[in-house]
């Protein structure tokens, strides 16, 4: 999921973050109406600048690496650079996360709303999960916002523990989906024995409804997620839906087989997905 670099007390504060930072999370990520008045303060400028005679401002390549990343263009990558930690997480947190977030699910809506739709139940547009309608930033604030190797283990505690919020501007789209008559499909690498705490999950958080809920099972153990989700698109389309729509965070959730209409990925400088 850019900069006046932080000041020394910021890098002080970042370092600090990881330990007190669960306790603000999981207060602004509460209700989507909290989230903003919480953060009243700018936490990173996000604006480029040089130093005398041009010379470079450290880790302003680090927003190079995030554009690399979100187009593309750097693949296979398996922990975000150890230098370009505190600024992931000051984007993150920061204000330009959210607006980069909501520039893509209203431009989502926008086209959405554009459309002339038969009503006849067909119409689905396809949500991955993950970073993409329930947010883990809770769990990778605390490591190193992704600058840790990732373990699978420690993570699917935390997916256990069924309190992961939702990104607001998902939510937003979701339920003006619903209200255009869109049926809401779930696409999850999440694995089958997690089916009772992520419908729990999304429910406590606002997602009350949707058509089917896909999450990874037995038969795609081997399988990358672009193997997986083009498998399962491909299966709704064979059933007689149209997939007007599809949204992920990684571009293994919107390439391949059946990919709708039209895709849309969302910002995610945490982590890569096959």
């Amino acid at each position: 999921m850019q900069r006046s670099l932080h000041s020394p007390k910021s890098s002080h504060t970042m370092e600090r973050l990881p330990g007190v930072l669960f306790f603000f999370l999981v207060i602004f990520f509460s209700t989507t109406q909290a989230y903003e008045p919480l953060i009243n303060h700018q936490i990173h400028l996000l604006r480029p600048k040089s130093g005398a005679g041009g010379s470079s401002v450290p880790g302003l390549s680090c927003l190079s690496w995030r554009l690399a990343v979100e187009v593309g263009n750097i693949i296979n990558w398996k922990t975000v650079p150890a230098q370009c930690g505190s600024y992931v997480g000051h984007y993150m947190l920061g204000h330009q996360y959210r607006k980069d977030s909501k520039l893509i699910t209203d431009v989502a809506w926008l086209y959405a709303k554009s459309l002339n739709l038969k009503k006849d139940g067909k119409n689905v547009w396809v949500f991955d999960i993950d970073e993409t309608t329930l947010s883990n930033l809770p769990y990778f604030a605390r490591q190193g916002f992704g600058t840790k190797a990732f373990n699978i283990t420690a993570f699917n505690e935390w997916v256990l523990e069924g309190r992961a919020p939702a990104l607001p501007e998902s939510l937003q789209l979701y339920n003006k989906l619903l209200k255009l008559g869109v049926k809401v499909v779930f696409i999850t690498g999440r694995e089958e024995d997690q089916r009772s705490v992520t419908i729990t999950n999304l429910r406590n958080v606002g997602y009350r409804t949707w058509e089917k809920l896909v999450l990874k099972g037995s038969a795609y153990s081997g399988k990358t997620s672009y193997e997986f989700k083009s498998a399962e698109r491909a299966k709704l389309e064979k059933s007689g839906f149209r997939i007007i729509g599809n949204m992920g965070d990684q571009w293994s959730d919107i390439l391949g087989a059946s990919a709708g209409n039209r895709t849309f990925k969302l910002p995610d400088p945490l982590y890569y997905v096959s």
